[in-house]
């Protein structure tokens, strides 16, 4: 057993990272007009901002893009993924440069029960979606509803706010971690 981290956790870890890995592995590479594309807007953002494109950020921002939307990683997996092709950049310009774009609008950030934050490609195609949170092992899924679209509105509507965005983080444990074995979480 690693220090803090119990066999169970370890073995979801390892899991979660191998479906990841799958995924990434999965999803078409985005061509490179629509990279040029991105970078361009990425680097105009930047710019009036003060700030330039380094290598590093566009290196962050590609893989997010050839990923594509509905995939949730870590700025430790965003790290890991990175440092397995060769790229050197430490977590904590990993932490800076997420932190930079969700403020872009570039990605959006998802706060998991247990503190720690996961990323995705922000889509215009896809904004108002929701998440099943696995509270121990953090597994993330994507679910559309439009009931809670339509109460945000609704509230929004009636209280005099303007709705930008309707989502929902639903907390619940996924069906490996409601196995036997493991505890109830309270």
């Amino acid at each position: 057993m690693l220090v803090g981290i119990s066999n169970h956790q370890l073995r979801q870890s390892l899991s979660l990272a191998v479906t990841v890995e799958k995924c990434i592995a999965e999803v078409a590479l985005p061509t490179s007009s629509s990279l040029a594309r991105i970078h361009g807007q990425l680097e105009v953002g930047l710019h009036q901002g003060g700030r330039r494109l380094t290598p590093q950020r566009r290196r962050v921002l590609d893989l997010f893009e050839s990923i594509g939307s509905g995939i949730h990683l870590s700025a430790e997996e965003v790290h890991r993924q990175l440092l397995e092709a060769n790229s050197k950049v430490s977590l904590a310009t990993i932490y800076r440069t997420l932190r930079l774009l969700v403020e872009m609008g570039f990605l959006h950030e998802l706060e998991i029960s247990d503190g720690g934050h996961r990323f995705e490609l922000a889509s215009h195609d896809h904004p108002d979606h929701h998440h099943l949170v696995c509270v121990r092992c953090g597994r993330t899924e994507e679910f559309e509803s439009k009931p809670v679209l339509e109460a945000g509105r609704s509230a929004a509507e009636r209280i005099g706010f303007q709705l930008i965005e309707s989502t929902l983080n639903v907390r619940a444990l996924c069906p490996s971690c409601q196995r036997p074995s493991t505890t109830n979480v309270h």
